[in-house]
């Protein structure tokens, strides 16, 4: 009997263990990461902002647009930030600035919420830097 307790309790503690050690990884902290709802003013179909991006973080800005319609893009920055559009609901770029620059045009294929996702790359990620930038954004 002394043995079936102690072998019972090994299992209690050994099922707390993994539910412990699974719950704070799927729990650890993640990098900084931001949104933007980006809202016009009336009567405008555009929209700055200026701000900095840092390290591995990334900010995503999300706009609303209808099938047909074209979003523009504009990224000023004198360090190593880039942009992509990404369609609705997933992570496939439609426009990426760092193979096609940072001054973009694409019409959209769908209606739904369209994300522009700032972005570092190269040595101003891997170091950790802090890179100004100003975003111009569009839909016509």
């Amino acid at each position: 009997m002394k043995n079936f307790a102690l072998a019972s309790t090994q299992k209690i503690f050994a099922a707390v263990a993994i539910t412990a050690s699974l719950t704070f990884g799927i729990a650890a902290p993640s990098l900084a990461q931001a949104h933007t709802v980006v809202h016009f003013s009336r009567g405008n179909d555009n929209g700055y902002v200026r701000s900095s991006i840092r390290g591995e973080q990334y900010h995503d800005y999300i706009l609303g647009a209808k099938a047909g319609q074209k979003i523009s893009v504009s990224l000023i920055t004198k360090g190593t930030a880039y942009f992509n559009i990404l369609a609705p609901g997933g992570n496939r770029a439609i426009y990426n600035s760092s193979t096609s620059g940072n001054d973009g045009s694409v019409q959209l294929p769908r209606n739904g919420d369209y994300t522009v996702r700032v972005y570092l790359m190269g040595n101003a990620k891997n170091r950790n830097q802090t890179v100004p930038f100003e975003l111009s954004v569009g839909i016509q």
